[in-house]
């Protein structure tokens, strides 16, 4: 006889998700934003081999606040991506299986990812600040 009175299993006020739950997700997204971004890096291509209007057009729809968000959301997602993807391939070499081992590789990558998304996004910042 089931009870009607009890929630459904895993119910979200009891259920903890776990970090590498989170992470995974995140793995995930970032593999789709990534692959919706490349179609940014293809379009540039394209401008850069089509001439110098086309190219001009081009950087000036790139430095736009809103394409310049989402190019520095890519960044961001592109260096998540990468070392989670290397966490991953240890996995798959049979390493940091165990939950502390699983939560602090998680949590590295999580500080890597910051500290070179942050790095990057900074000596970009430099860079294009120089440009005429």
């Amino acid at each position: 006889m089931l009870s009607h009175n009890r929630p459904l299993s895993p119910h979200l006020q009891v259920y903890r998700l776990a970090l590498t739950t989170v992470l995974s997700g995140l793995h995930r997204i970032t593999g789709l934003a990534l692959s919706a971004g490349s179609l940014l890096l293809v379009a540039w291509l394209v401008a850069a081999a089509r001439g110098p209007e086309a190219y001009a057009t081009t950087l000036r729809y790139y430095s736009s606040i809103p394409v310049q968000l989402v190019l520095a959301g890519a960044l961001i997602a592109f260096w998540y991506h990468l070392f989670n993807g290397l966490r991953h391939m240890a996995w798959d070499a049979g390493f940091g299986f165990d939950r502390a081992a699983a939560r602090r590789s998680g949590m590295a990558v999580a500080v890597l990812a910051a500290v070179a998304s942050i790095f990057t996004l900074a000596l970009a910042w430099r860079f294009f600040a120089a440009a005429p």
